[in-house]
């Protein structure tokens, strides 16, 4: 399978510009029938806590733009977008959409950033979502989601491997970022697609490094620090091949 990572410099709060970004992306490097095609968390406004700026009209069109993309591509699509919760709040999510415009899966973002102050403003999550994607089954995740590794251990258990994280992760913590990643792959075995924003908004700096991981752990793609497409192929033999040599998930004692 192809995976692109579309390493973005989002442009703050302007979803339009956000959205010529990506196309022109795409135009320079264009994506094969049957790619994965994955954007940053929230990346038609940036890490914007403002909910009159990302909820609204802006949710929809972000949605809308997903789904234009997987039918134009033939590609099967996840991005960010903020919905509207129950209580007032937004939520966070990795939306996954069809070569055909189906909505393949919803995942709401489990651990909102609190030291930033988005638990107040987005609900967390509360399920572990995977589906289905040819012989993969892939698992939705968002940026500090990746700091726990039980979240991932519960989307093993439904059967995960291979791991979409998408992020808007600043560059002061960017040595956690690939190592976590890295972590996450080794420790179940599993391939792991990790795509981070680059470039800066009002309140934080990103280094992009957009990975793909194998799952022994090595990063097979890196996509640096500039706004630019990964590419690379995985195969989903490899990580059967490798669970089967190694124990480790077998050997795992799961909680009951």
């Amino acid at each position: 399978m192809t995976v692109f990572g579309i390493q973005l410099d989002s442009a703050w709060e302007d979803p339009s510009a956000n959205f010529d970004k990506v196309e022109r992306l795409l135009a320079a490097t264009p994506p094969t029938e049957g790619t994965l095609l994955v954007l940053p968390e929230m990346f038609s406004t940036g890490f914007s806590l403002d909910l009159s700026k990302t909820l609204q009209s802006a949710a929809k069109e972000t949605e809308a733009f997903l789904r234009t993309l997987a039918m134009r591509h033939g590609a099967t699509v996840v991005g960010g977008a903020v919905s509207a919760g129950l209580d007032g709040r937004g939520r966070n999510e990795a939306v996954a959409f069809a070569a055909g415009g189906e909505l393949l899966a919803r995942y709401v973002k489990q651990r909102p950033f609190s030291g930033a102050g988005e638990d107040a403003v987005h609900e967390a999550g509360r399920e572990t979502v995977v589906f289905p994607l040819g012989p993969f089954k892939v698992a939705l995740l968002i940026c500090y989601d990746l700091r726990f590794p039980e979240l991932f251990r519960a989307a093993v258990r439904r059967g995960a491997d291979l791991f979409v994280v998408i992020a808007a992760w600043p560059v002061k913590r960017i040595d956690h970022w690939l190592t976590l990643l890295r972590a996450r792959a080794i420790e179940n075995q599993a391939f792991v697609v990790g795509v981070n924003r680059c470039g800066s908004e009002p309140r934080f700096v990103y280094p992009g490094r957009s990975v793909v991981v194998n799952p022994h752990g090595a990063i097979i793609a890196d996509a640096a620090q500039l706004e630019s497409v990964l590419v690379a192929e995985i195969d989903h033999a490899e990580a059967q091949a490798w669970r089967a040599e190694f124990p480790a998930l077998r050997d795992a004692r799961w909680p009951v």
